[in-house]
C-alpha cells in the first residue's frame, strides 16, 4: 500500500511545498520530462467557496519542482460544460499565478484528443494529459449532487473534450469515471481538503477543515477521502470500480498515514449535511450532466425547494412527453421548460418561484 502524507493549516503554498518535500516527489519526474498540473477548475469560483483548487497549491507545485530543476511545467484544465475555463481560471486567481512563476496554462477545452483503450471501451482523452512526463492530479475533496463525492479520480474528467464528458452521463458516470482513472492514472495526487464544499460541487457552502493530503494512488486517496467525509463504498462506489478496473487499490490503514504535523482544534472531520438529497427528493435525473444539475440544486437551495413540484432533468428524457417542469432543453417534452443547454441557477430558480 502506498504512503498518504497529510499537512494541517490554511497556507496552501506551503503546505504543498512541504508535502512534496516530505515525498520526495522529484523522484517521479522521468529524467528531461515535463510536468503537467491539473487542478480542480470547473467553474468559474473562487476557492474561499469550496469549489477551486487553491492558487497556492499551484505556486507551490512549481516552486517545488523548479527549485529542483525541472523547467517545463504547465497547467491544464478544461471546465465543465456550459463555463468558459480561461474566465474559469481567472476567477480562481490561477492567471496571477501563470504570470508570478512564467507558467502557460491550456484550456483542455481546445486540445487535440485521441481514443484510449479501456475497460469500458475507447475514451477520448486530450493529448496534453497523456503526454506529460508527470500529470499531477490536484483535485478538491468536495460533495457532488450526482455522485455524492468528487476527488481524485472524478477530477480527471477535465481532461476530457466536452462531447466525452457528456457522453460519460449518458453512461451513468460510475463506470465511465472508473475507467478513466485507470487508463490515466496520475502518478502523484495532491489533495485540496482546506475547505470543499461537502455538499455542492459548484461551491457556496464551504466547510473549513484545513488540511492537504498528497499519494501517489488515485484510488486510495479518494477511498480515504471517502472514509474522511463518512461514506460508505456503496454511496460512491466508482472508487471499486475504478480498482477492479486496475486504476489502484482502496486499501489503506492508520499505519499508512504520515502526519507531517498536527490539527490546531484536534476536531474530527466534518460529515456532509445530505441537503442534496433532501432537495432533490422530487427531481426525477435521469443521465443528467453535472452542469445542470448543479443549476437545478442550487436554485432549489436558494428558493427553499420545488414545493413538491415533479422535476425532470437529464439526456434521457429527450422525446418525451412530462408532467411537470423540465429542466434544459432535453426536458423540452414538459409541460413547463426552463430552456438551455444548461439554463443557469438564476433562470431555474425564477420559474421554481412562479410553480408557487
Amino acid at each position: 500500500m502506498g504512503k498518504i502524507y497529510q499537512i494541517y493549516g490554511q497556507d496552501a503554498h506551503e503546505m504543498t511545498v512541504k508535502l512534496l518535500e516530505a515525498s520526495d516527489a522529484i523522484r517521479l519526474v522521468p529524467s528531461g520530462g515535463s510536468v503537467a498540473l491539473k487542478p480542480n477548475l470547473v467553474i468559474a469560483g473562487t476557492p474561499e467557496s469550496g469549489a477551486t483548487t487553491h492558487p497556492g497549491v499551484l505556486s507551490g507545485s512549481i516552486a517545488y519542482f523548479r527549485e529542483h530543476g525541472v523547467r517545463d511545467i504547465s497547467i491544464i484544465e478544461g471546465s465543465w460544460v456550459g463555463d468558459e475555463t480561461m474566465r474559469a481560471m481567472r476567477r480562481a486567481g490561477y492567471d496571477q499565478v501563470c504570470r508570478d512563476w512564467s507558467v502557460p496554462f491550456y484550456d483542455l477545452k481546445k486540445d487535440r484528443y485521441r481514443p484510449v483503450r479501456t475497460a469500458i471501451g475507447n475514451i477520448d482523452i486530450c493529448e496534453r494529459a497523456l503526454e506529460a512526463g508527470l500529470l499531477i492530479d490536484l483535485p478538491v475533496l468536495k460533495g457532488h449532487c450526482q455522485t455524492i463525492m468528487t476527488c481524485a479520480l472524478k477530477n480527471l474528467k477535465g481532461c476530457l473534450p466536452d462531447r466525452e464528458k457528456r457522453r460519460f452521463h449518458a453512461m451513468g458516470l460510475q463506470k465511465p469515471i472508473a475507467a478513466l482513472g485507470a487508463a490515466l492514472k496520475p502518478r502523484l495526487i495532491i489533495v485540496d481538503s482546506i475547505c470543499g464544499d461537502l455538499d455542492f460541487e459548484e461551491g457556496g457552502t464551504p466547510v473549513e477543515t484545513n488540511r492537504m493530503y498528497l499519494g501517489t494512488d488515485a484510488v486510495q486517496l479518494d477511498a480515504y477521502g471517502r472514509a474522511l467525509m463518512g461514506l460508505s463504498p456503496s454511496d460512491v462506489p466508482y472508487i471499486e470500480l475504478a480498482e477492479q478496473y486496475g486504476g489502484g487499490s482502496t486499501r489503506w490503514s492508520e499505519e499508512d498515514i504520515i502526519e507531517l504535523n498536527s490539527p490546531s482544534d484536534g476536531a474530527s472531520y466534518p460529515k456532509p449535511r445530505g441537503t442534496v438529497a433532501r432537495l432533490t427528493r422530487n427531481v426525477h435525473e435521469n443521465q443528467a450532466c453535472s452542469a445542470c444539475f448543479a443549476a437545478l440544486v442550487r436554485a432549489l437551495h436558494t428558493t427553499g425547494g420545488g414545493n413538491g413540484t415533479d422535476i425532470y432533468i437529464g439526456q434521457g428524457w429527450q422525446q418525451q412527453t412530462l408532467s411537470g417542469l423540465g429542466i434544459g432543453r432535453c426536458c423540452k417534452g414538459a409541460d413547463r421548460c426552463v430552456m438551455g443547454c444548461p439554463p443557469t441557477a438564476e433562470m431555474i430558480a425564477r420559474q421554481l418561484v412562479t410553480e408557487r
